[in-house]
């Protein structure tokens, strides 16, 4: 009999947990896997640009100045005679940097927020998404820009600022999954053996919201990288001598018609990475989808 049972058991297929169905399915996505090695790819280039960046951040050639891409120069040079390629990788670790902490900050604050008003419910919850109703009726580019203002320009103050914006609709889509997981049978049992709110909140809710979490974060990074870029713009980002792909873009704005390799490599380099991570965003909506896994 138990030879029997034990052939049994290896001919019974072997069961595929969430994440690597997930996984399975998003390898099947070309855009969202070319998203995921497109980002791998800038991360690593961002990283290891104090080595690898054939000159220095700061290095000038007045007597180049501005010169078209060349053997010397792959990207050309803009008016100060500096590398652009050099300018662009920099930008790229600042731009990343920003994208990635902010969006950090606002996952936190939303996640957390979003899961105490949804666990509560009744008054707590309702006082506090009437704050959140409040903070998405504030006209939140002019919250950052006065953050800019009085508290000065700094990178700092830069992620603190963005991230404090962004985390409204995290709120919002953590609080209603965790309103209809609080109904489940497993968190009703942890609520009947005298579990602490906080202990049920990030031991049964929280892991089961990470797939929503997950994908609305990768659709965040874009938004924030591109707020950055338009702050930059405006002159109330990043200041020099530091660089971000916005900064350079706004310069290059300014001397588009002499000078036109100034707007569109910086331009081409958030384009590409605001695509990789919108495909990889979609990619994972699709694997972390539930209906889909039944399919």
């Amino acid at each position: 009999m138990s030879t029997v049972s034990a052939s049994i058991q290896e001919q019974m297929p072997k069961g595929v947990s969430l994440w690597d169905d997930a996984w399975t399915r998003l390898k099947k996505n070309k855009l969202a896997m070319f998203g995921l090695g497109f980002l791998l790819f800038v991360g690593v280039i961002c990283l290891l640009t104090p080595w690898i960046a054939p000159y220095g951040y700061e290095a000038q050639n007045l007597r180049l100045g501005a010169s078209p891409p060349s053997a010397e120069h792959w990207l050309g040079t803009d008016t100060f005679g500096r590398d652009m390629l050099t300018r662009i990788m920099y930008g790229g670790r600042v731009s990343l940097m920003v994208g990635f902490i902010a969006t950090a900050v606002a996952l936190v604050i939303g996640v957390t927020y979003g899961a105490v008003a949804g666990y509560a419910g009744g008054k707590v919850d309702a006082v506090m998404m009437r704050l959140v109703d409040i903070m998405y009726a504030l006209p939140f580019m002019i919250f950052i820009i006065l953050l800019m203002v009085v508290f000065g320009r700094n990178l700092l103050l830069l992620f603190l600022a963005i991230g404090a914006v962004e985390w409204l609709t995290m709120a919002r889509i953590v609080r209603g999954q965790v309103q209809s997981l609080r109904q489940m049978e497993y968190v009703e049992a942890a609520i009947s053996i005298g579990q602490a709110p906080s202990r049920i909140i990030a031991k049964h809710l929280l892991p089961n919201v990470l797939g929503p979490v997950i994908v609305y974060t990768t659709l965040t990074i874009p938004s924030v990288m591109l707020l950055e870029a338009f702050l930059s713009f405006l002159g109330l980002g990043i200041q020099p001598p530091q660089s971000s792909w916005g900064l350079l873009i706004s310069y290059g704005v300014e001397t588009m018609e002499e000078y036109p390799w100034l707007l569109i490599f910086p331009g081409l380099a958030l384009t590409l990475t605001l695509f990789a991570l919108n495909f990889l965003g979609d990619g994972l909506r699709d694997a972390l989808d539930p209906k889909a896994s039944r399919d």
